[in-house]
């Protein structure tokens, strides 16, 4: 699928400003300042452009390809769709414009050690206390979550599963960056006891699910502008390293190698591309089309990219596997973000029952 001319515009923008800019914190606050991208998907009454996940997917493509650590992802996707999806207009109208504008950041503290980002399992627990809400748990994989100035808590409370609105400098909020593979990733653990919430919206299983879902699809994007790149690095190298008398990208066996490379990212893209123009259409908002499409992106892309990783310390030799040079950081991409969201066979699995139930 290809991009309007006002995507192509977009993709432009972010391009070229992450080519000038250096500094991880000025990157961040450039791309929201100058370009937006916090506030792509985020409608326009409450201080957004009113985009949609093809504009965000545009934005996550670029930054997967230069492996940018920003807090799109976990802020301006995740936890944004989270409240959005919770139908809760006051607590919109208090959390999202300092979120689209950039100048604050949102986590969504949500999942177990095991990390299967499931609707109906969730890290914390939730009761009534004195009006309000007190929330325990620990949470895990929580994007962003030791730096976010709002934090959402997905809790089980005496009616089911809620969002939680806890301001995280207060009393019994406790939260640790965890170390990672992937040092462009920042995960968090958010530890709760007896802290201080606000209840956003009503049962709240469906909001997480669709949040997730926008998430893979943004991730999904990600993982092939990282795919894209590293091919294109891979290539690149191919068609100067002189072996045996003669570029190794001369090579039958390496060419269709890299061709076949080719066919996977490209069609990453597709599948990627897709998802975010159907999530776009009216009837997308809460049809199991919605899930099934994230999931058969969140299953190839991560294939697509742990692959492509692989084969580029392959192609590079011994350089590939040197600390100088960035293969080592897109295989470390590549197997991070496939834990994302839940593992790529509970994604496959999930599209096997949905088709077994419909035979």
């Amino acid at each position: 699928m290809n991009l309007t001319a006002e995507q192509q515009d977009l993709r432009d923008a972010v391009r070229g400003l992450l080519a000038r800019e250096t500094d991880e914190r000025s990157r961040w606050r450039r791309l929201c300042g100058e370009v937006g991208v916090a506030g792509l998907a985020i409608p326009e009454r409450y201080g957004g452009a009113g985009a949609g996940p093809a504009e965000t997917g545009v934005v996550m493509e670029e930054l997967g390809r230069d492996l940018t650590c920003s807090p799109m992802l976990g802020s301006a996707i995740l936890a944004t769709q989270a409240l959005l999806a919770s139908g809760d207009a006051a607590a919109c109208d208090r959390l999202l414009p300092a979120i689209a504008d950039g100048s604050a950041t949102a986590a969504l503290a949500w999942t177990t050690r095991a990390g299967h980002w499931d609707s109906r399992e969730v890290a914390c627990t939730a009761r009534p206390s004195g009006g309000g809400w007190e929330l325990d748990g620990e949470a895990h994989y929580v994007l962003d979550g030791d730096t976010a100035d709002v934090l959402l808590v997905a809790a089980r409370g005496p009616a089911g599963i809620g969002l939680f609105d806890v301001d995280p400098r207060r009393d019994g909020v406790c939260r640790t960056a965890a170390p990672t593979m992937d040092a462009t990733r920042r995960l968090a653990v958010v530890r709760l006891t007896q802290a201080r919430g606000l209840r956003v919206g009503g049962d709240a299983a469906g909001a997480l699910g669709r949040a997730r879902d926008l998430a893979c699809i943004a991730l999904g994007a990600e993982q092939v502008g990282a795919a894209r790149r590293a091919l294109d690095l891979t290539v690149g190298y191919a068609l100067t390293r002189v072996q045996f008398g003669r570029v190794i990208g001369g090579f039958q066996a390496l060419r269709h190698r890299m061709a076949d490379l080719h066919v996977l990212v490209e069609s990453a893209r597709s599948l990627t591309r897709a998802a975010a123009a159907a999530a776009d259409a009216p009837q997308a908002g809460d049809a199991p089309e919605l899930g099934l499409r994230a999931a058969a992106v969140k299953v190839y892309c991560s294939d697509a990219l742990a692959r492509t990783a692989a084969e580029m310390i392959q192609l590079h030799g011994a350089i590939g596997i040197t600390w100088e040079h960035p293969a080592h950081r897109y295989l470390k991409r590549a197997h991070g973000a496939g834990f994302l969201f839940g593992r790529p066979a509970r994604h496959a699995a999930a599209i096997a029952a949905s088709l077994l139930d419909q035979q």
